[in-house]
């Protein structure tokens, strides 16, 4: 990056303003400013002078410093931008497609806005089929899995569609779910989860007009009967927590004791955690105080779309009744995979890390199809990309 982008950004002056003020394209600039590509025309002493004369009419006072690399810029092989929390949080910033892009491209919806209205809306890869399937098995048959990624991985998503599978299959399993409205892993933060209340949240779901019992060791009873009871009614029965992730240890320890309800040999719960990657942080065969629930617990990870990104926008226009060639260039996914496949910013490390998941190719597509209406393109490029 270019000393001279922080400068225009505190005077308020986009890289498309500039590009207008020099006649430029605003992807030749953004190559400029954003990697210190020089065009081939015109030369590079001559665009410099036009840099200079119009950002003078600014009143932007410019040197030759600010032609240079800005300094401390971390990049690994001259290639990889560095993931930082200011990367990160830009890339997670809802985005929502304007009604110029919309009318620029020929959408009439927002192909990532409220997007899944039903099971077939759901993108499947063969990990996410996995992970589809071994939920759907947890909850039918019993275990404890814990299904952790990264935010915008689709972890919300997999657990709407295990819901909808059940109540689309008229399967007699009975999902409860306990409410996690400020839920931390301590008070001063929020308020834990406790044994307790997932117990009230049990009791309530297998019988609404029957009062949670005071105690603990009472409560305990009445849950175990009233799984029973379920049970011989012919139900199965699976406890799933969201932002898991935000779980106290001694709940996640407690929840060894719900997984060990059972009839005979039938247990009586299984049990779905699902969270962001901290919680498979606290499930580490490392950590001691949990080590009984690690030896019971299987950890799934959600992977990125680092092999699928082209096959998740096709199906997303597709969607929508729009083909996906028709909206970006060939080179438009090498410029979303330069975007979100990042370096730490740590040169000794030489580690890669991939934003592509969902969440993250849907804002920044959503970003970039916004500048192109801005601009006037029919097509997304890889350089709009790398501007958006």
């Amino acid at each position: 990056m270019l000393a001279l982008k922080p400068v225009m950004q505190a005077a308020n002056v986009s890289q498309a303003e500039l590009a207008r003020m020099i006649d430029m394209s605003p992807a030749a600039i953004a190559q400029l400013l954003n990697h210190g590509q020089w065009p081939k025309k015109p030369s590079m002493k001559k665009l410099k002078g036009r840099i200079w004369e119009a950002l003078a009419d600014k009143n932007i006072a410019v040197d030759a410093a600010m032609f240079e690399p800005l300094s401390g810029n971390v990049e690994i092989d001259g290639t990889l931008p560095a993931l930082t929390e200011e990367v990160q949080d830009m890339l997670l910033r809802k985005q929502s497609l304007t009604p110029q892009a919309k009318k620029q491209f020929g959408l009439f919806r927002d192909p990532f806005e409220n997007d899944v209205q039903e099971a077939d809306d759901v993108f499947i890869t063969p990990d996410i089929r996995y992970v589809r399937e071994y939920l759907w098995t947890t909850a039918k048959l019993g275990g404890f899995m814990a299904v952790v990624g990264e935010s915008g991985a689709g972890k919300s998503t997999l657990r709407k569609d295990l819901e909808e599978r059940i109540f689309r299959e008229d399967a007699p399993i009975l999902v409860m779910s306990p409410y996690i409205l400020g839920m931390e892993d301590n008070d001063k933060k929020g308020k834990t989860l406790k044994a307790a209340s997932i117990a009230d949240c049990m009791i309530h779901a297998l019988a609404p007009l029957e009062r949670p019992y005071q105690s603990m060791e009472a409560k305990g009873r009445q849950l175990h009967r009233l799984l029973k009871e379920s049970r011989k009614a012919g139900f199965s029965h699976v406890l799933v927590i969201e932002e898991a992730h935000g779980l106290s240890i001694p709940t996640l320890k407690h929840l060894k004791r719900f997984f060990e309800l059972e009839d005979g040999f039938k247990k009586l719960v299984s049990i779905v955690l699902i969270g962001q990657t901290e919680l498979k942080t606290k499930l580490s065969e490392r950590s001691p105080e949990v080590r009984e629930v690690v030896q019971r617990c299987e950890v799934v990870e959600l992977a990125p779309l680092d092999s699928q990104l082209e096959a998740y926008l096709r199906f997303k226009f597709n969607r929508i009744g729009k083909p996906v060639d028709e909206i970006f260039d060939k080179d438009a996914m090498d410029g979303i995979r330069s975007r979100l496949i990042l370096a730490k910013a740590n040169k000794q490390s030489r580690e890669t890390v991939s934003l592509m998941y969902p969440l993250m190719i849907n804002n920044l597509v959503t970003a970039a199809l916004n500048t192109a209406a801005t601009l006037g393109f029919t097509t997304v490029s890889a350089d709009l990309i790398r501007e958006a």
